[in-house]
């Protein structure tokens, strides 16, 4: 007993004090959500005045307060607000020195509300925003693939499946597929901000207020579609934390998928990309390294931001009705995996527009591997009346005959053609070459150039509007 009374025994010797600066240590929230300042005043702002409109305050205490919160913001903005974890959190760090600021008035603020219902303000203000600014980079990011995709629309390379070669393809075509994904990120993200788009503040501590408030004022001024409906879900949701790291996870898996790409393509073995010297490393013992750093650090961002997500999961999972102290947890993987989506964004964004496409390996390397089989055997079913499976097991005959003779199938002669199926005719070599296979490919969504750049045209007219 003695152990727990003298000292810090039990938890090391960082505490000198015992459990009261251990729970300071556990408690306070200032270290990080203090990056909350902005949203803060904005929300007791709008509070203020709805104060006095609704004659719960008086105008001239709202005066004060108005001006005492602009002479904070100043200060903070100024780098000269001392905040102090004494006061553990943003909000009691604002109000105290608004009671040094204007006296009396600032304890008539927190009337009508709680810390509950401002923290749950000032969080989804904050989310709200970041993913505003997520949804821009996106579009820009999905601008430079459109720009690449009509620059490259009928450039060849191999498509693959299990990362070997299956039918040629076009980096057009490559790169709308990627459009393709952020657009479904940007959808996400769009979505999400629609569903978070509503005031908890109003709220209070969880059942409301007897006080004559108007939440639609508040929500109005601070730029909410409506209030929340409940007051208990109001202070205890955090779906649009989740909602967001949700959209960052998926997002960042995509940027991931396609820096692995970019790692894999830039090698001297692939040779598909060269990345520019501004998104490149060197080594510091082996002269002729040029690494692509930054295609891996995107692709190892996504584990953070997937640990963010699980993270508020499981802080999320077991909490009863309303507010718990557990949900403390649950701002600082938000504001670590924006950040890193983010920067991952813009990463990706410099790297495609500043990359060089090796057009002649990429189109020498979309004709190995007898990428153009598949046009053998469609070309057996529609001129020879094969069902596709008897078409299927001539063509490989065929890729095994030109593999003994060390050749492509469009070097096989006619009379080797016509010794493994007598109804082989020269007119298949009309479709033996991997720019005719490229564009026989018209059905929708297909790789032809003529397909691309109607997608392209598409895409384009979705940006716009």
């Amino acid at each position: 007993m003695s152990n727990l009374t003298s000292g810090n025994q039990m938890w090391g010797g960082r505490f000198v004090t015992g459990p009261d600066e251990i729970m300071e240590e556990i408690n306070a929230s200032i270290d990080f959500d203090k990056v909350l300042y902005a949203q803060d005043i904005a929300g007791s702002k709008a509070h203020a005045r709805m104060l006095v409109k609704q004659a719960i305050i008086s105008a001239d205490d709202g005066d004060k307060i108005l001006k005492g919160l602009d002479t904070i913001l100043s200060e903070i903005e100024a780098g000269e607000f001392k905040f102090s974890r004494a006061l553990e959190d943003i909000h009691m760090n604002i109000e105290s020195r608004l009671a040094e600021l204007i006296g009396e008035a600032a304890g008539r603020l927190h009337t009508a509300r709680s810390r509950n219902d401002q923290i749950a303000l000032d969080f989804r203000l904050w989310v709200k925003q970041a993913a505003q600014q997520l949804d821009g980079l996106l579009v820009t990011l999905i601008g430079v693939l459109i720009d690449k995709a009509d620059e490259h629309k009928d450039t060849l390379m191999p498509g693959f499946t299990h990362l070997q070669g299956a039918q040629p393809v076009t980096f057009g075509h490559h790169c709308m597929a990627y459009v393709e994904m952020f657009g479904r990120d940007l959808s996400r993200v769009r979505d999400a901000i629609h569903r978070m788009d509503e005031c908890p503040l109003g709220a209070a501590a969880l059942a409301g207020t007897g006080f004559n408030i108007d939440r639609h004022m508040t929500s109005d001024e601070l730029g909410f579609r409506e209030p929340t409906r409940n007051s208990l879900d109001s202070v205890s949701d955090r779906d649009f934390a989740l909602e967001f790291l949700s959209f960052a996870s998926i997002c960042a898996t995509h940027l991931s998928r396609m820096a692995e790409e970019y790692v894999i393509w830039s090698t001297s073995q692939f040779n598909f990309i060269s990345l520019s010297d501004k998104f490149s490393t060197g080594s510091s013992i082996m002269p002729q390294k040029k690494n692509p750093d930054a295609a891996e650090l995107v692709r190892a961002k996504t584990g953070r931001i997937n640990g963010s997500l699980i993270g508020l999961l499981t802080v999320m999972k077991g909490l009863p009705l309303t507010y718990s102290k557990d949900m403390q947890e649950d701002k600082e993987g938000v504001f670590d995996a924006a950040s890193s989506l983010r920067l991952a964004i813009a990463a990706m964004t410099g790297m495609i527009d500043d990359s060089s496409i090796n057009k002649q390996e990429m189109a020498k390397a979309a004709g190995s591997g007898y990428s153009i089989a598949t046009d053998l055997a469609d070309w057996l079913v529609r001129e020879a009346d094969m069902p596709f499976r008897q078409a299927h097991h001539v063509t490989g005959a065929a890729v095994a005959l030109a593999e003994k003779n060390e050749c492509g199938l469009e070097e096989l002669s006619l009379e080797d053609l016509q010794a493994i199926d007598k109804r082989i005719e020269k007119g298949v070599f009309d479709v033996l070459s991997v720019e005719k296979s490229v564009q026989s490919r018209k059905s929708f969504g297909g790789t032809s150039p003529d397909n691309v750049a109607q997608q392209i045209a598409w895409w384009r007219k979705q940006l716009g509007s």
